[in-house]
């Protein structure tokens, strides 16, 4: 059975640390047997949970040594990450890695697998607001604060705290298939979430945010999804170049203008699939998409599953539709 260790660390933050085992512990085959085993692994004398979220001591069976035999080596938040970590932590970290353990942190708890110095070279997020500090003490480490998480295949990394479901959800699919991880998806009442596959992260825009420039310009593509826009039209509406218009929304939204409208487009069509009982011609038309097929495509590639297998997993009965 895959092993997985939950690293611990003193002032381990519960959520994080529940995490794994809430969505590895519920996984299982047809047959409905269990298909990972989750330990909580703890450096000598246990673990203190931070005050501010209740203090407890946590005391397991394991300790640093279980990281050895692990599968996969998952590291949650800890309220001392600006701290440089224990040796024999990074030693064991190292020693997992070399055996050829897949190691993954939630949150902040990418600090402890920057300090191993595994992601050097690589790309990793974090949670946004300590995105700045994880790229000052590691800037060999390619920070990229605008993804829900980044799986690199040995190494995974997730922002705050929801994107730790995101990322194991994410890891159940790569372990066993989307059915699995639609049921683990559905047991925890989340949504299953979208595949990052080759491109490696997943981007994670609020579509209509007010807080940047770009509001109205965001608000109005949300209303005109189902057109064929072009940047052309983009630019036009806001008043820019398309040079300008590009520039604007790598910096305040984090991607660009299609890859933004492209990722507006699917959140569309998730929720009318999830909503409504319109036909899938309709949903690609209505999302802009344009026909089935092409929806097809991207929801293959960004979703990991048909409109129709996602509209019967997570559709709401009638009575609970808007």
């Amino acid at each position: 059975m895959h092993q997985v260790a939950v690293l611990a660390l003193d002032g381990v933050i519960p959520f994080d640390m529940a995490v794994p085992g809430q969505v590895f512990g519920m996984a299982s085959g047809e047959d409905g047997d269990p298909l990972y085993e989750i330990r909580v692994c703890t450096p000598p004398g246990g673990a203190l949970t931070p005050a501010g979220v209740g203090r407890m001591r946590i005391r397991t069976g394991w300790g640093l040594p279980a990281l050895a035999t692990a599968d996969t080596v998952m590291i949650p938040g800890h309220d001392g990450f600006l701290e440089d970590p224990p040796g024999e932590v990074l030693d064991a970290l190292l020693e997992a890695a070399g055996r050829g353990a897949r190691i993954a942190s939630i949150c902040v708890g990418a600090f402890v697998l920057a300090a191993t110095g595994l992601l050097d070279g690589r790309r990793a997020t974090t949670h946004w607001y300590h995105a700045r500090a994880l790229a000052e003490r590691h800037p060999a480490v390619e920070v990229d604060p605008a993804v829900l998480f980044v799986d690199g295949g040995d190494l995974l990394t997730s922002a705050g705290v929801a994107a730790g479901i995101d990322l194991c959800l994410h890891m159940v699919r790569r372990d066993h298939g989307s059915a699995v991880a639609a049921r683990v998806a559905r047991r925890n009442v989340t949504p299953l979430q979208r595949d990052g596959g080759q491109a490696q992260f997943i981007r994670h825009e609020d579509p209509a945010d007010a807080g940047t420039a770009l509001q109205p310009t965001l608000a109005w593509l949300e209303a005109n999804l189902h057109r064929p826009l072009t940047l052309e039209d983009i630019a036009r509406h806001a008043a820019v170049s398309v040079r300008t218009l590009n520039r604007r929304f790598r910096a305040q939204t984090g991607t660009t203008p299609l890859r933004w409208l492209l990722r507006a487009r699917l959140m569309r069509a998730q929720h009318l699939l999830e909503s409504t009982g319109l036909p899938i011609e309709r949903v690609a038309a209505e999302s802009g998409f344009g026909s089935a097929v092409t929806l097809r495509a991207h929801f293959a590639r960004s979703v990991g599953a048909s409109p129709q297998s996602y509209r019967t997993a997570f559709q709401a009965r009638p009575d609970e539709r808007d």
